[in-house]
Parts: structure tokens; C-alpha cells; sequence
């Protein structure tokens, strides 16, 4: 008995770290099969719309937007690219910018995948961060109809209520977000920190990075 007694505390540290550890991975691969089933679904969306793009933007907008909503957190990521200048911003601006911030989005990188031939995503690897439990790192994999193979990089978030979603992507090694919000800076500074002028040009300001080239390429 005294020797079980001397031993227990090992023991049962021993387990829980099994324990721990067929946790994170039963997450991570719950991580993988969610991050799996909505690309999936928006890859199926944008080859099966390809042609609705040129004919109604405004519909095919509409059926991308409902694609990723649920999924990708926009007012979060707006609100990053808008950084500290969010706080000059009044709340319908604020507002407004979500608006186009997604608009532009889809304006550049979905036009951009239905001009090119049909392609494959697939998800590598879901990694929730063993330091935070409501962050993780998703990658992934874009493959073109000639067999290139591109990788893409989602950080995911879970909010409150325990759901993930996206709140930033890595194409090729270039952070989006951070792209986005150094421009951002940029105009505000170019503007005199004229919030309003900034939204208002934001979709010129999104051709000029050149980010969607990247993804024809």
C-alpha cells in the first residue's frame, strides 16, 4: 500500500496527460472535418457559379456571402484592418467599411478563382494552439486543374459561444490581413486621416495591393 501511495501521484499525472492529449487531437481533428465541410461547400459554390459572376454580380455576391457566413468573422477582420483608426471611425462607418471590406473581397479574390480553371482546396493539418485553446492554425492546400499546388493558411478563432471561425488567411506566405491594414495606414496618412475618404476609395485601394494577381497566378 505505501508503495502504490508513493507512486499515485505519478500515476495519475500520467494519465491525465493521455487524457490531455486524446483530447487535442479528438479537437483538432473535429477542427480539421469543420474547416473541411465549409470549404468544401464554397469550393462547390464557386465552380458551380462560375458563369453567374458576369451575369448577376449582385446574386452571385449574395450566394458567396451565405457561403461564409457563419465562418469567416468580416467585422473582426475589418476591424483589424482598420487598426487603431477604428476609433476615429463613428459606428456606421464602421459599419459601412464591414460592407465593403467583404464586397471588395469578393470583388477581387472570387472573380479572380472563376476566371481561372477549376481547382481543388483539401485541409493538411488543424492545429489548435497548445498556449490558447481558442486559437488555432489551419493549412492548407489549393490545387489547379494543371496539378500546381498552392498553400493557404487560415488563423481561426473561437468566439463565446464556442464556435471557430476565420479571422485572417496566409496565401503563399502573404498575410492578407496585414496587407490590408497596412494600407489602410497608408491612406489614412495619404488622406489626412479622412476616415470617410478612406472607405470611400478603399475598393481602389484593394486593386492597387494586386492580391488578386496573385491568386490567378
Amino acid at each position: 500500500m505505501a508503495v502504490m501511495q508513493k507512486f499515485l501521484p505519478a500515476i495519475t499525472l500520467l494519465v491525465a496527460t493521455l487524457l490531455l492529449s486524446v483530447q487535442v487531437r479528438a479537437d483538432n481533428a473535429q477542427l480539421h472535418q469543420y474547416v473541411d465541410a465549409n470549404t468544401q461547400e464554397l469550393v462547390k459554390k464557386l465552380n458551380e457559379q462560375r458563369g453567374l459572376y458576369s451575369k448577376d454580380p449582385d446574386a452571385f455576391y449574395r450566394s458567396m456571402e451565405n457561403a461564409l457566413q457563419g465562418f469567416v468573422d468580416f467585422r473582426r477582420i475589418a476591424a483589424r484592418v482598420m487598426g487603431r483608426y477604428a476609433r476615429q471611425a463613428t459606428p456606421e462607418q464602421r459599419d459601412r467599411f464591414v460592407e465593403k471590406f467583404k464586397r471588395s473581397l469578393f470583388d477581387s479574390y472570387a472573380k479572380a478563382l472563376v476566371d481561372t480553371d477549376r481547382f481543388s482546396m483539401r485541409v493538411k493539418e488543424a492545429v489548435i494552439d497548445p498556449s490558447n485553446a481558442d486559437r488555432a492554425s489551419v493549412s492548407m492546400e489549393v490545387e489547379s486543374a494543371t496539378g500546381n499546388k498552392y498553400p493557404v493558411t487560415y488563423s481561426m478563432y473561437r468566439n463565446d459561444e464556442g464556435k471557430w471561425l476565420m479571422e485572417n488567411v496566409i496565401v503563399e506566405g502573404v498575410n492578407i490581413g496585414l496587407a490590408f491594414r497596412d494600407r489602410f495606414a497608408q491612406d489614412m496618412e495619404a488622406r489626412h486621416g479622412d476616415v470617410e475618404a478612406v472607405i470611400k476609395n478603399w475598393d481602389n485601394a484593394v486593386k492597387s495591393i494586386g492580391l488578386d494577381e496573385k491568386v490567378k497566378k
